[in-house]
């Protein structure tokens, strides 16, 4: 369903649970970028009173992923650690078009936010699918289910409101590029490390 070009190798997950601090403090921190990235599109597009309505409540819903997150840390007695900085992220945000149209980088924000909710539905599948730890295999269960609903809301929002771009040829970009990008990625206790 996501179209994701390689997915990922079963045994990150034991990376992931071999340091259960290190994941849980980056996926908080991906939580709050997530929530970040779609008050910077209302911000943005404010013309849209769908987009607006949609991506506020995937806001809140994104900052109550990372209160959740943040009291699985406190109950393990692990620190919320520094906010990482996500290189995968940043090379897909290179990728997104800047140069064209208003509506070209409007769609490639989309189809970005539309990309990272894909990676973390599929990371969240591998671990809920591969870590020994039942509790948080059910939670990351629960946030997968949530994430393809997110991605599906950008993929969705990028085909409504594209004006200039073909969504489905550029997507498909997208998903080559990750595909190439993503295998430098999977050796870390990071959500897309």
């Amino acid at each position: 369903m996501l179209g994701l070009k390689l997915l990922t190798d079963p045994r990150w997950a034991n990376i992931a649970e071999s340091n259960l601090e290190e994941i849980l403090t980056d996926h908080a921190w991906c939580e709050q970028k997530a929530a970040s990235n779609a008050i910077s599109l209302i911000t943005q597009n404010s013309e849209h009173e769908d987009l607006v309505h949609e991506l506020t409540a995937i806001a809140i819903e994104e900052m109550e992923h990372f209160k959740m997150v943040i009291d699985i840390i406190q109950e393990r007695g692990y620190t919320l650690g520094r906010e990482r900085k996500d290189d995968y992220v940043g090379q897909l945000m290179k990728f997104a078009k800047k140069d064209g149209s208003r509506n070209m980088a409007f769609i490639d924000r989309l189809l970005f936010a539309a990309m990272i909710e894909a990676r973390s539905c599929e990371r969240f599948r591998v671990l809920s699918k591969n870590i020994n730890d039942q509790e948080l295999a059910k939670f990351y269960h629960d946030l997968m289910v949530s994430e393809a609903n997110h991605y599906t809301t950008f993929l969705n929002f990028a085909k409504k409101y594209s004006t200039d771009v073909d969504v489905d040829k550029r997507w498909k970009q997208w998903l080559e590029f990750e595909g190439e990008l993503i295998q430098s990625y999977g050796k870390k206790e990071h959500i897309h490390g």
